[in-house]
């Protein structure tokens, strides 16, 4: 009766307040719809049928009844947005005239500022209205794992990927940022992260495009607009003051009334990332008035976390490699651009072309290339397919296998565009010159972008020596974004290249042309045991990569009169071949090597490999379409036997295992833990042990399986009966799922792990008999070996997934704690939940851990 009377609390408290909701909202109905729209709890047709109604109260009533219509939830939400207003009401003081005019001034000022979009390069200065071409972004609750192990692009790749499949996220309004229905708490802080070019700023300019338009569903009467590239030129200390004046001087008589009323006061901060102070924010020294002077990184540290103006609103964006730095204890709410759909990604093509035909040509022709489709998600990469499309009229040289071949034809593509513009103003006898002179810029480009990307640096300065090198060419607007830092005296000029993969490319360019050494970092990869998670070289290794080989170094030949250095080139080849059979051999985690062989495009190089033992690792990691192909291209290579294949924790799905069956038959042993399998994956993984001669060890640990599973696995383990060990910890199997493997013990199955399963049921008198099936742990030693490989995985775990093995490692008896190796196990773990909630940010996911601390402490 409770949960009854629960459920229908929302719609009756809206018919129950009738008449007092209309006095109290007549005055921002019209704001209050918009609001609903944007949540989608109206329509389009619901807000025009408001809209038509006589005077603000009959609008009010016309709300109400839609209500009625419309259920519980939009009750709900109805009555979560108008507690917002009422909050916002009651805390406004009364507005002078010249609060008021100053208010709009700032509008127009906004809405001046950003009503042209600058594209995603200017090499020919143009800027389009922000309205005739802004896109759509995905916005989702979340932020990407703080310990990023991969290059953040090719981790967005997956990830947007699963989402597409899944759709499980609610999707946010740039309008609803700061009002979360599920928060407990007013929403002030807000973190947006993305990946480079995903559209950070395109989110912050469509917020100050639409609060210029008067779209009041903000809420604000006032946003103030800082980036970091501004940031970075202030040396002296400032004060918060200051830095909102530095360009808003239009606000000086009325900022204190503006400061004063800082519930109403919504604070951007753009690009974190870029700030060159971001590792040094959260600060112990901190400023609590708007004119106390400091350092900037302690006045933007105090603003973050609430000692300086704690009631105004701030939002701050920055790529996923900053996140870390940014003390997330002040956030009260993590929202991550996924970038664009797939319809999205078909607007953008329209608005692009500015041709209905053309566009849907061009679009067919990026659908027809997986590689191309997958990375048009990107909004920046979206852009660069169709400048080549653009540009060369369809794909030339054929169609792009590796991200090498897009990026070459990118290259490839502007240059002949830049050519093409000035031919007529030079003579036959000019052109070779004008070529080399092209290959020149290239490389000093290239210098730019290779020196500063060891250094962790996208943002580059007129003072700089390799940009002032760049002095009077009309080749460098092509590829470098260009804006204007202000202060007060003198102005800078700020260049980034039109995006992060655009300097790693070009900086793999300058390695391959050049004597230049390799990154130190990449010299260490030879030995395994040396590799940075980080990630940081990833693209740029495989750019190098692709760009040695002899199609791609080929091409740059004719095309933009640069060649690669051939002792480079062979070295490199020798390089690769070298790594790959160390790592094969030593069953090391060797994706990135997988793709940089990949990029070659040469099967010879495979060839070359053979390794003792082809051992292949590419666990712990989401893996995409992408890397499955590089995976295939390397074992479709090789002959014979496969050692291993370790695919634990990599999001594998049923198709994915339908499409490599051919090779997972090749296995001898087959690691599939910590991939959620269902009855149709689990009915290929069947399929293959029919069919293999070769598979004797396989690991099917916390893989969801159960009973039903488990039979369709036996049936199929009889028919060749070469599997000698199975593994299968952490899963739903009952004594009654065991009994169908009791024929098949001792021979072929030696060893069968069942422990962390649903063994509930009464243990049956034939199981008893059974010592090659373990359920419990025992004093073994060999066990101590296990728990270090099963702790390492509990590492390297999101706290979703440590949840999920905790669920299991934690429903055991005392009685297991006795053995040595176990109290170990157990201590380190509860050491590592602690230093999770330290770190946690999610309450509810703090809760969840705790619960496990406490049980681990018992």
């Amino acid at each position: 009766m409770v949960e009854k009377g629960f459920h229908h609390s929302c719609l009756t408290a809206v018919r129950v307040l009738r008449v007092s909701l209309v006095d109290e909202l007549e005055g921002q109905v019209d704001s209050l719809v918009e609001f609903l729209v944007c949540r989608e709890v109206f329509t389009r047709d619901d807000r025009e049928e408001v809209l038509c109604q006589l005077g603000p109260r009959m609008r009010v009533r016309k709300v109400l009844d839609i209500l009625e219509c419309k259920g519980e939830e939009a009750a709900r939400i109805f009555l979560n947005v108008k507690s917002h207003y009422q909050y916002c009401k009651e805390a406004d003081p009364p507005q002078s005239r010249e609060y008021s005019k100053a208010k709009q001034k700032h509008k127009e000022v906004l809405r001046r500022r950003s009503e042209s979009m600058l594209f995603y390069n200017s090499r020919h200065g143009e800027k389009i209205q922000f309205s005739e071409h802004y896109v759509n972004l995905l916005l989702v609750d979340g932020h990407q794992g703080l310990e990023n192990k991969r290059h953040e692009v090719l981790t967005f790749g997956q990830k947007r990927l699963c989402q597409q499949k899944s759709a499980v996220h609610e999707k946010i309004t740039p309008a609803e940022l700061f009002s979360c229905a599920k928060a407990v708490r007013p929403v002030r802080k807000v973190l947006v992260s993305g990946v480079a070019g995903i559209g950070k700023t395109i989110l912050v300019q469509k917020m100050l495009f639409d609060f210029g338009g008067n779209k009041d569903h903000l809420a604000f009467d006032f946003i103030i607009h800082m980036t970091f590239r501004d940031l970075n030129l202030i040396d002296e200390p400032t004060s918060l003051r200051e830095l909102i004046l530095r360009k808003n001087r239009h606000l000086a008589k009325e900022l204190d009334n503006i400061l004063a009323n800082d519930n109403k006061l919504l604070i951007i901060l753009d690009g974190f990332d870029e700030f060159r102070h971001y590792r040094s924010c959260d600060v112990d020294s901190f400023v609590t008035e708007p004119d106390e002077d400091a350092e900037v990184m302690e006045v933007i540290g105090s603003l973050m976390q609430g000692e300086l103006l704690p009631n105004a609103s701030v939002l701050l964006t920055s790529r996923p490699a900053a996140i870390s730095y940014i003390p997330v204890g002040c956030i009260d709410r993590f929202v991550l651009i996924a970038g664009f759909s797939l319809a999205e990604v078909q607007d953008f093509f329209f608005r692009y072309f500015q041709d209905r035909t053309l566009a849907d040509r061009m679009f067919s022709v990026v659908s027809a290339n997986e590689l191309m489709l997958t990375l048009c998600y990107i909004p920046a990469f979206c852009y660069i397919v169709c400048c080549i499309l653009k540009e060369s009229k369809d794909l030339c040289g054929g169609s792009p296998k590796t991200m090498t071949d897009i990026y070459v034809q990118y290259l490839v593509a502007l240059l002949r565009s830049h050519t093409q513009a000035r031919a007529e103003t030079c003579l036959q006898d000019q052109r070779a010159g004008a070529i080399q002179q092209l290959s020149d810029t290239v490389l000093k480009l290239g210098r730019l972008a290779f020196k500063n990307l060891l250094e962790h640096q996208t943002l580059f300065y007129s003072s700089d020596r390799e940009v002032a090198a760049l002095e009077g060419s009309s080749l460098v607007s092509a590829f470098l974004d260009k804006t204007i830092a202000e202060e007060p005296g003198f102005t800078e000029e700020v260049y980034s290249f039109a995006h992060l993969t655009i300097q790693e490319f070009f900086a793999a360019v300058y390695c391959a042309v050049t004597d230049h050494p390799l990154p130190d970092a990449l010299e260490r990869t030879s030995c395994p045991r040396d590799v940075s998670n980080s990630g940081h070289l990833d693209l740029f290794s495989r750019f190098l990569s692709g760009i040695l080989s002899e199609r791609n170094a080929s091409l740059l030949s004719r095309q933009v009169g640069i060649c690669c250095h051939k002792e480079k080139a062979n070295a490199y080849r020798e390089k690769i071949i070298r790594e790959l059979r160390a790592l094969c051999e030593s069953g090391a985690h060797i994706l990135n090597h997988l793709h940089c062989l990949f990029e070659q495009q040469d099967p010879s190089l495979a060839l070359d490999v053979q390794p003792k033992m082809l051992r292949v690792n590419v666990s712990d990691e989401t893996l995409s379409q992408m890397d499955y192909n590089a995976i295939k291209y390397f074992l479709n290579l090789t002959e014979g036997k496969i050692s291993e294949l370790d695919l634990t924790g990599t999001g594998i799905s049923c198709d994915t295992l339908r499409d490599i069956q051919h090779l997972l038959g090749r296995c001898e042993s087959l690691w599939l833990g910590e991939n959620n399998l269902d009855m149709e994956a689990v009915q290929v993984i069947a399929d293959v042990l029919k069919e293999s001669e070769n598979i004797v060890y396989l690991g099917l640990g916390w893989t969801n399986i159960s009973d039903d599973e488990l039979l369709v696995l036996a049936c199929a383990i009889g028919v060749k009966k070469k599997l000698q060990e199975l593994w299968m910890e952490g899963n739903r199997v009952s004594y009654r799922g065991l009994l169908s493997l009791s024929d098949l013990i001792p021979d072929p199955l030696k060893n069968v792990v069942a422990i962390w399963n649903d063994l509930t049921d009464r243990e049956p008198e034939c199981m008893q008999t059974k010592a090659s099936i373990t359920v419990n742990f025992t004093d073994d030693a060999s066990w101590a070996e296990w728990q270090k490989w099963v702790f390492k995985r509990c590492e390297v775990s999101s706290n979703e997934k440590l949840l999920m093995v905790l669920h299991k490692v934690c429903n055991i008896s005392t009685h297991h704690f006795e053995a040595q190796w176990t109290k170990t196990f157990y201590s380190q773990l509860s050491q590592l939940i602690k230093s999770r909630i330290e770190s946690c940010t999610e309450e509810d996911m703090c809760k969840k851990l705790k619960k496990f601390d406490s049980f681990l402490e018992l």
